[in-house]
């Protein structure tokens, strides 16, 4: 693919990637939207994005599991020792989970966040109901490496399909049915969802597990299969995705005690998930970088291009909403925010138009660095990140008393800047150096069932 790659090619290589990234998106806009038209919408919407960043927090750990299973998983010994690593890790998060919920600890992180008590006891209510998260969606995501390593990367997208249609069932015969609160809703679709997909992940490395487990193990890409060996391949990752995820309990913090904190938490789960679907475009295009870069980086100049389209175009299409008319359709109409939320979300939104093409820039200087082993930098980089959106969330709250909804999502825009200004050196330096050698890089599995 890489001797005649072509835009055309490319296209159609991320294509598939990011439709399962937009499914994904569609599930927060989708359970505001019932949210908001249950009663208290105001105060379920802000318990129902708090207990989500909780759970989101908690199980960040598990999320490079899928990367780390497609990467190690080529026998019956690395398949073995990599799902013993993934169950105890997923239990132990699930455990911590428990301790959280069930104990003072929830009750002090709630007050340090200075939650309304209505509030606080919805999210709680809610963080309990999604205790099969980490656990569920450990076990998926490893069988999805598997999958992926297998070339089987299409049923991985019709994993997301059922997750999407188990949690619009749950959603809605509990909105019809049920006087559930709001954010309890949310909460156990989200739960039922991963356990839903967790069950179809299962079902659908059926067929593939014996060819894994015929194979004996000759050679590793690590050492040893030993829990310490896993344990260093593995910390980088859980560290990156756990600092990346972080930002959002800190701007739940933050927005906490801001002027108008509880209309502020109510709509960014709102912001974010509109938000979302355009970023979903870059968020699939790591991927792309690194199997289409090619050994010498001979397709860098077509990579790039079509990088650049990308983020233009989806920069383009937030900016339709969030500075016309549309924005009051999406939020008032599609969303079912009341007419006070709504013109709290407007300005926020604006804010984060150009950040779907800061996520595709940000793809493609990650792809550029792991194509050349420099994960290091992405670690340094997304720390960064966090600090930078800590430090401007903090000063705009407690300095310029701004408007929490308008301060977080400014503080997300600044960090995602430091981000990738941050890299920019980093992938200069690669682009001068020489590329490593073709027998030293990592491809992708062969698409045969793609």
């Amino acid at each position: 693919m890489t001797d005649t790659l072509t835009h055309r090619k490319i296209f159609t290589f991320w294509a598939p990637l990011a439709s399962t990234w937009l499914m994904m998106a569609a599930e927060g806009p989708y359970l505001a939207a019932i949210i908001a038209r249950l009663d208290a919408p105001t105060i379920n919407l802000a318990a129902f994005g708090v207990a989500f960043a909780f759970a989101i927090i908690i199980e960040s750990p598990v999320i490079m599991l899928m990367s780390a299973s497609t990467a190690l998983v080529e026998d019956r010994e690395s398949y073995q020792a990599l799902r013993r690593f993934s169950y105890g890790l997923g239990v132990s998060l699930t455990l911590l989970q428990l301790v959280i919920v069930a104990s003072p600890i929830f009750v002090s992180i709630a007050s340090l966040l200075a939650l309304p008590p209505d509030v606080a006891t919805l999210a709680r209510g809610g963080l309990l109901l999604m205790l099969p998260w980490p656990g569920a969606i450990a076990y998926r995501r490893f069988r999805q490496g598997v999958l992926i390593r297998n070339g089987f990367t299409r049923r991985v997208a019709y994993g997301t399909v059922i997750r999407l249609v188990a949690m619009s069932v749950t959603a809605w015969t509990l909105f019809q049915h049920t006087d559930l609160a709001g954010a309890y809703i949310g909460s156990l679709a989200l739960s039922v969802a991963v356990m839903v997909e967790a069950i179809a992940s299962r079902v659908m490395t059926i067929d593939v597990l014996p060819n894994v487990l015929r194979r004996r193990r000759e050679k590793s890409r690590l050492h040893s299969l030993r829990l310490n060996a896993l344990s260093s391949f593995y910390a980088p990752l859980a560290l990156t995705s756990f600092m990346a995820l972080a930002a959002q309990p800190t701007v739940t913090f933050f927005m906490g005690q801001s002027r108008y904190a509880l209309e502020s938490l109510a709509v960014l789960p709102v912001i974010q998930g509109l938000s979302f679907i355009f970023r979903a475009a870059g968020l699939s295009y790591l991927e792309v970088v690194i199997a289409l870069l090619g050994p010498e980086r001979q397709n860098l100049a077509k990579i790039r291009n079509c990088a650049c389209a990308l983020g233009i175009g989806a920069a383009a299409g937030l900016s339709l909403i969030a500075f016309t008319p549309l924005a009051q359709v999406w939020f008032r109409d599609i969303s079912g925010l009341n007419e006070t939320l709504t013109q709290f979300a407007v300005v926020p939104i604006q804010i984060l138009a150009i950040l779907p093409a800061l996520s595709v820039l940000l793809a493609f200087e990650r792809g550029l660095l792991v194509h050349a082993r420099r994960n290091a930098a992405i670690t340094w980089a997304t720390l960064v990140e966090l600090v930078t959106l800590t430090v401007v969330i903090g000063v705009a709250i407690n300095v310029f008393d701004m408007v929490g909804a308008v301060a977080a999502t400014t503080a997300i825009l600044v960090g995602r800047i430091a981000s990738t200004g941050w890299m920019a050196p980093a992938c200069f330096q690669v682009l001068r150096s020489t590329p490593p050698a073709a027998t030293e890089i990592v491809t992708p599995p062969t698409p045969e069932a793609t």
